[in-house]
């Protein structure tokens, strides 16, 4: 439940300032206990390799029990973990180390938004995991796979976890405004088109009480629709290319109506307005992957059980997700690569998702009972591993470039924030965001 790569978190896409929440996701399960020094390591004196794994934030992994039980498994490993609360932080350390190849862990993470610099600049200095003992690429999702591969044909990042998404909606405010509750009848109102979204928030409006909007942020509205687009803010040659791409615009256009119709509480995700707005009900419908449901219910409270479900998106979209890769520089590489490849494999990400609300990027993960059976209480008791598992098989093999983040940030706090809060034209906030862009990607 780490993977938040959308603008504005108030903390990394690794730390999730809704840690709090991971242990909501699958039902209202409690969120695991601290483990007890050396718990499941092997015997003094009896471990012949230190494995060595950098992270940021909560991740995870070590969370879930997974070091413990791969340490079970091989007595012979002992893994320590340092986490460096902030990926900000996190990542300028990770490539300074890459560029000295002194100071690395034998396993690293690697935040998406960051994938395509390392895949572009630092393949040469991590291990090809697509060749690692165990790794099966139809074991994964084909557009994650492709992220955490170099133009060398070498996959140097195998993939943890991803955010496919889905509509939240609330029942109560659906019911009042005249618009069906059932979540197939509800996914069928947008289904193939974020227009029909638009034109189901104008009906919902029309009869919905005063201080109840459809969305919670017209630029939450645009990040869900530039994510279903497989080229977004560069080409497949490394080029910036968002100002002429008509996706791009088309999604902020689109965003921007969502402002200047009313549809929108005008609210900045993970603001403690926003939160605020859960716990409210100021808006009915919100852009949520799997790790937010969590946040929801943790913010909305137990007075909103069974108020808020699940439905699937206009079109397939993704918001987050994270890597392992494995420097060559590292002291125990190919140690290291057996780890990575575990860590990763299908019934690895089945525990995770179980534990921590981290959606499998290994689609083969799918069909075991933890994601398969998935169904969330809170959430209607909705089956939340099908519906997700829909829609990540749905998400388009997208382009990533090294200023993704720059980008979309610049496009939601600069140019639709202006629009949706100051209640500029859409042609003023686009204005206003290029010119941020270019001033930052200039420096």
């Amino acid at each position: 439940m780490r993977a938040r790569s959308r603008p504005r978190p108030p903390a990394p896409l690794g730390a999730l300032a809704v840690a709090a929440a991971a242990a909501l996701l699958l039902g209202g399960c409690s969120q695991d206990p601290a483990d007890p020094p050396g718990q499941g390591a092997p015997a003094a004196g009896k471990a012949t390799t230190t494995l060595t794994v950098g992270v940021f934030g909560a991740f995870g992994l070590k969370e879930a029990g997974l070091y413990d039980e791969y340490m079970a498994q091989n007595p012979g490993v002992r893994i320590e973990q340092t986490s460096i609360e902030r990926n900000e932080n996190y990542y300028p350390q990770l490539l300074t180390h890459l560029g000295t190849g002194s100071g690395l862990a034998d396993v690293q993470a690697v935040e998406v938004n960051n994938i395509a610099e390392i895949t572009a600049t630092q393949a040469d200095k991590l291990v090809d995991l697509g060749k690692a003992p165990g790794v099966d690429e139809a074991a994964y999702l084909p557009w994650k796979w492709a992220q955490g591969t170099a133009k060398n044909g070498a996959t140097v990042g195998l993939g943890t976890d991803i955010g496919p998404e889905g509509i939240c909606y609330r029942k109560d405010l659906f019911a009042a405004a005249g618009l069906p509750t059932d979540r197939e009848a509800v996914g069928a109102l947008w289904a193939g088109d974020w227009n029909k979204y638009l034109e189901t928030g104008k009906a919902y409006k029309a009869k919905a009480g005063d201080g109840k909007a459809f969305v919670d942020s017209a630029s939450g509205v645009m990040a869900a629709v530039t994510g279903s687009s497989a080229q977004r803010f560069y080409d497949d040659q490394g080029k910036v290319v968002y100002k002429t791409n008509p996706a791009v615009r088309g999604a902020f256009d689109l965003a921007a109506r969502f402002a200047s119709e009313g549809l929108s509480a005008k609210l900045q995700q993970f603001t403690p307005a926003w939160d605020q707005g859960f716990s409210n009900g100021s808006f009915a419908t919100v852009s949520c992957p799997p790790w937010m449901l969590g946040y929801i219910q943790d913010k909305a409270g137990p007075a909103a059980e069974d108020k808020w479900d699940v439905a699937a998106a206009p079109k397939p979209s993704n918001w987050g997700g994270s890597f392992l890769v494995v420097p060559k520089a590292g002291k125990h590489a190919q140690e290291a690569a057996k780890l990575a490849a575990w860590l990763t494999a299908p019934a690895q990400q089945a525990k995770l998702f179980e534990k921590r609300g981290s959606f499998p990027s290994a689609s083969a993960a799918y069909k075991l009972p933890a994601v398969a059976g998935a169904h969330h209480a809170y959430f209607g008791d909705a089956p939340i591993g099908e519906i997700f598992a829909r829609a990540a098989e749905g998400v388009p093999v997208t382009v990533v470039g090294p200023k993704d983040l720059v980008i979309a940030q610049n496009l939601a706090d600069v140019g639709m924030l202006q629009v949706d809060q100051k209640g500029r034209s859409a042609q003023e906030g686009w204005d206003a965001a290029v010119a941020a862009i270019d001033n930052a990607l200039d420096r």
